[in-house]
């Protein structure tokens, strides 16, 4: 019966892995939100993120694909906005998870930084990232590396084949998730509940900045370093989600443009 209800649990788990890590396929649905999600790309490699602000709010959104946490959960709701003067991209979850992805043709992660932008309206107080049953937050970040696969535990092989039988798909070697979270330190580094295979970093907490739009830039390769402990492999993939379905809770939050930018060390701004 324990090994049923663990069984059952690693299921509900991968089901958040596959939407977060670059696995998640477009599906179709009688909701607005589902709806959109049919009109946007393929899930294909691409050789850059596109960018919101060079984009117009009267077409779909280009150059990213929808993607799907569990088949049971409402999707989050994204749009092109002119917001303050330009095209951002708006978040609104209901009770909701789901998300956008960019799958990149392989590229090195040395000297590689990445540059955003976003704004939060409102906490989660209900919220924690380290609880498996409140891990939401209005605003996340992954990036996806590859790496030798021959180097996971024996737990994270099974998590990825388990990913890979319900997908069709390989699961990421590693990921870096991003998050605005609803409590805790800045740049703390938090273990996902699940699988070692990601690992989060908080760059804005709280309540502090909310309505304020945030920049950010971060050295990749110090990061995943600081989160795994050996340098990264190639990056892989992009994707964001603004999730409220584990706390039953109702936001809006907006990102700006996603860059990826090399840089000399000399080059590198202070982390933020």
């Amino acid at each position: 019966m324990h090994g049923m209800v663990r069984l059952l649990n690693l299921k509900l788990g991968i089901y958040f892995l596959l939407g977060s890590l670059l696995v998640g396929c477009a599906t179709t649905g009688s909701d607005s939100a589902q709806s959109d999600a049919t009109k946007l790309d393929p899930l294909v490699p691409r050789e850059d993120v596109k960018k919101f602000s060079e984009q117009s709010v009267n077409d779909p959104l280009r150059g990213w694909s929808f993607y799907r946490v569990a088949p049971y959960k409402k999707n989050t709701a994204y749009r092109l906005e002119n917001y303050q003067g330009r095209t951002v991209l708006s978040a609104r979850a209901k009770k909701s998870s789901s998300g956008l992805a960019v799958k990149l043709k392989p590229r090195s992660s040395q000297h590689l930084w990445l540059e955003w932008e976003w704004k939060a309206l409102t906490n989660l107080d209900k919220a924690n990232n380290t609880d498996r049953y409140a891990d939401d937050a209005p605003l996340r970040i992954l990036v996806a590396f590859d790496g030798d696969q021959s180097k996971l535990s024996m737990k994270d092989k099974m998590v990825g084949e388990l990913a890979q039988i319900m997908s069709g798909q390989e699961m990421p070697y590693a990921t870096l998730m991003y998050i605005w979270a609803p409590n805790g330190q800045l740049n703390q580094i938090k273990p996902n509940s699940y699988t070692n295979r990601i690992k989060m970093i908080a760059v804005d907490v709280g309540k502090e900045n909310l309505g304020q739009w945030r920049k950010h830039s971060r050295d990749l390769t110090a990061d995943y370093e600081a989160a795994y402990g050996y340098a990264p492999g190639n990056l892989i993939g992009i994707a964001l989600l603004t999730d409220t379905d584990n706390t039953k809770s109702d936001t809006k939050a907006y990102y700006g443009d996603i860059e990826l930018k090399y840089k000399r060390f000399s080059e590198g701004k202070p982390k933020n």
